[in-house]
Order: C-alpha cells, then structure tokens, then sequence
C-alpha cells in the first residue's frame, strides 16, 4: 500500500513536469566535481555507516520533525559517518530539498538525495541541489528506466544507489552496471522489515560492487552480522535519528 501511493504521488507530479532536459544538463554540466560518495565507502577500512537526516515515516509517523539538518549532520560527521543520507520527500516523509541543502553545506561528507527517482528531471534535481548520489529503486522502475538513470546518473557525475529487495531485483541491478548495491531489508509495500534479507543476498552480490544495507540496523549486533556477510556499508535512519545522542549512535556502528 505505502510503495503504490508514494510512487503514483511521484509519477503524478513527474508527469506534469514540463522542464527541458536539455536545460538541466547544461545547469549540471556548469557544476563542480562531486565528493565521492562511493570512494568514500571505499576508502573506510571498517564498515561506513551512510547517516540519514529523516523527519518522519509513513508507517511510523513523526521521528523527528523539528531536527536541525546542520546541527544532525554535525554530530554524525563528529560520530565518524562516511556520508549523509537526507530525506526530500515532503508528502510522506517530510523532508525538502532545504534539508539536504543545509546538511551538505554543514559538513565535507558526500550526501545522497533518498527519494524515489522516477524520471530523468529526478536525476538532474539531484546533481543540481547538490548530492553526489541519487537512488534508483529497482521495484519502482522498469529496465529502460533503470538503464537510462543509471547512464544519465553517471554522465552527470553522480553515483547511484541501486536499491534491491530480491534476487530477481539483484539480476536487473548488476544488468545496467551497477557497482553500488543497497539491500532494503524493509518490504516498501508493507514497511515491515525482515532482519535477514541482506545475509541472504550478500553472497550474490560481486565483490566488486559495494554492499550497502540499508534499513533495520538497530545496534552494533546488526552492525557486526552485516559486516560478517560482507557489507562495506549500512544506511541508519530511525534508529540514530531518534536516538538521545546521534554522534554516540553513530560511533558504536563503526565495526571493524
């Protein structure tokens, strides 16, 4: 139910979008270099931990509605995080484009705008309010969309997040090149979350790619089975942002 309604609201909203793509990627080709928001998983030598700035939830409601995106993404910088990860769905998860533009400008990590890419306008959005990853969500698009958002991802300078939930999902993922991998533990048609998907897909993932966990990750026990299965990354939402201290949450996440 929570997956068919945020998609259709997006798609609703992609449709009358009526924005050259030929201006948008002039405006993006005008930008500087990103940060790096895969090399900079790559380059931690334990796991990263991709923090996320988010207000509220569909199926858990408000979490945090009047955080301070600057004064959030400071005590995740200070907890060691490798990069942000900021809401900017205002309908169902109450984030805007003015959160992730006040994290980036906070600290030096690479940011990913988490949203639910629908269309190319989506992409450039992306590179031009100034993340330096965008994610694809395989269950929400078809193989061109998948195909061409990734290319255009990566022709605009930014890195994509390909977030699967399945083997079949995996498959189409790999299919159009993808090196950086998220395994949603949380079903997003029911939100619930099965605390053994990403253990099951790890090993199907090449070594290649970076493994991203996302979802689910609710201490350092998960923390450490999802550096056991092989995992680079986990992408930490409700846990840290409704946590007394983010800085300290963050820290105890940092397995070796």
């Amino acid at each position: 139910m929570y997956l068919e309604e945020i998609v259709a609201a997006h798609r609703r909203a992609a449709a009358a979008d009526d924005r050259r793509l030929g201006d948008l990627i002039r405006q993006s080709e005008s930008l500087g270099a990103g940060r790096g928001f895969a090399d900079r998983i790559r380059g931690e030598e334990h796991l990263s931990v991709v923090a996320e700035i988010k207000r509220r939830s569909p199926s858990k409601g408000d979490l945090n509605p009047g955080l301070d995106p600057r004064s959030l993404a400071a005590s995740y910088a200070a907890g060691g995080a490798a990069c942000l990860s900021v809401l900017t769905d205002g309908e169902f998860f109450g984030g805007s484009t003015d959160d992730l533009v006040a994290a980036r400008a906070a600290v030096a990590l690479p940011v990913l705008r988490k949203d639910f890419t629908v269309s190319a306008q989506d992409v450039l959005d992306a590179r031009l309010m100034g993340a330096d990853c965008v994610l694809l969500i395989a269950a929400v698009l078809d193989d061109e969309e998948l195909r061409s958002f990734h290319a255009l991802a990566t022709d605009i300078g930014l890195d994509a997040l390909v977030e699967v939930h399945d083997e079949r999902e995996l498959d189409r993922a790999l299919a159009v090149g993808a090196g950086l991998v998220g395994v949603n533990q949380r079903d997003l048609r029911t939100f619930q979350v099965d605390q053994e998907r990403a253990a099951r897909l790890a090993g199907l993932i090449p070594a290649s790619a970076i493994r991203v966990a996302e979802s689910g990750v609710r201490n350092r026990v998960d923390a450490l089975v999802l550096r056991s299965a092989g995992y680079d990354a986990v992408l930490v939402g409700e846990s840290i942002v409704t946590s007394g201290s983010p800085e300290a949450a963050v820290r105890d996440l940092l397995v070796p």
